[in-house]
């Protein structure tokens, strides 16, 4: 590819940092099936994701608990337990990052992140403030894949979408970074991203 790179902009989570809402789940409801109604019916991706959009946790909870009264104790787990949901980084991912920091490359972050969430993940994961910057969702209220969001992280950055390159582990928001110009690649693993990188000309 000819393309010259000028960003790299690194979603976050499952791409530095391990994320699973079932780890402490599978302690506070052991059997499966049930565990899994849960998710599908009551604390959802979908509703998940409004928190991701800027709703505040409080009125997320009351939302479901008024639904769903006997559930309360683990309506308010998924946040009172949200730290265990991610346990840890991905080190391969996160040296490739330091890298391109260290060699004076301009390296953002884009995510959908709640945006009380996002902060702890900083304190605990300080790698997290080492770009340049970050658009958290949360603080913007748009979620990827909406084209909207890549605009608002393009202008607030002062990126160029064709010398742009973005990761993610989400094909659909690969997607949304194409339609707003960028370039973009599916993010499965480290090897993988070295490769993707090394086509773009940025070795690591």
């Amino acid at each position: 590819m000819t393309t010259d790179i000028q960003h790299i902009v690194f979603d976050i989570g499952k791409v530095l940092i391990h994320y699973d809402p079932h780890l402490p789940f599978t302690r506070l409801i052991p059997d499966e099936t049930e565990r899994n109604w849960f998710f599908a019916n009551i604390c959802t991706h979908d509703w998940n994701i409004e928190q991701d959009r800027g709703r505040t946790w409080a009125e997320a909870e009351a939302l479901l608990i008024e639904a769903h009264p006997a559930r309360e104790e683990h309506i308010r787990a998924f946040r009172k337990y949200w730290h265990e949901m991610v346990p840890h980084a991905y080190e391969d991912s996160v040296a490739i990052m330091e890298r391109l920091i260290a060699e004076g490359r301009d390296v953002t972050m884009l995510t959908n992140f709640a945006s009380d969430t996002f902060r702890e993940a900083q304190q605990r994961f300080p790698f997290l403030t080492k770009p340049r910057g970050v658009t958290v969702s949360g603080d913007v209220g748009l979620i990827k894949p909406d084209i909207a969001i890549y605009e608002t992280h393009t202008k607030t950055f002062g990126l160029d979408p064709a010398a742009t390159i973005f990761i993610d582990d989400a094909p659909a928001n690969v997607e949304g970074a194409k339609a707003a110009g960028w370039n973009a690649v599916l993010f499965s693993g480290a090897e993988k991203l070295r490769s993707d990188l090394t086509a773009y000309g940025l070795k690591v």
